[in-house]
């Protein structure tokens, strides 16, 4: 029956509670021993700490570059912009809205992929040369915002 359902006989410990007098069996110094680092509050090395030893993530080889300053932009194609209607003012809140762009970092790029069959204002941050030629093409405008 649901009602008498219990844990297995010791399945469940009650906590230890440490520091609560000599009765306990942790009681004075806590199950910390009597002296050192590790006896003190606070005490205790950082992560990642060997001892002395060079720690493993020093020496793993170091490759390549990281530039802080990359600035890096969710790309859309041309192609992708014929679910818009013929004359739409494309901004980067319509394309959120058409789910064609998911994340935003620094901005929204243009690529020229594909074919482009309706006269668009495209508004965008950074537009390939290609990109530029095809909504021009078709009669639209790319504005650099």
């Amino acid at each position: 029956m649901l009602n008498q359902l219990a844990p297995v006989k010791g399945a469940r410990h009650a906590k230890k509670r440490k520091g609560f007098g000599i009765g306990s069996g942790l009681g004075k110094t806590a199950g910390r021993g009597m002296n050192g680092q590790n006896s003190r509050s606070g005490g205790g090395t950082r992560p990642g700490f060997e001892g002395g030893q060079i720690p493993f993530f020093q020496r793993l080889p170091k490759r390549g570059f990281k530039n802080v300053n990359k600035r890096e932009y969710a790309i859309v194609n041309v192609s992708d912009l014929n679910v818009f209607e013929n004359g739409t003012v494309v901004t980067l809140e319509n394309l959120i809205q058409a789910g064609l762009v998911k994340k935003v970092f620094d901005g929204v790029k243009v690529l020229g992929n594909g074919k482009l069959e309706k006269k668009l204002t495209v508004r965008a941050n950074k537009f390939s040369e290609s990109a530029k030629n095809a909504i021009a093409s078709v009669g639209g405008t790319a504005e650099e915002i």
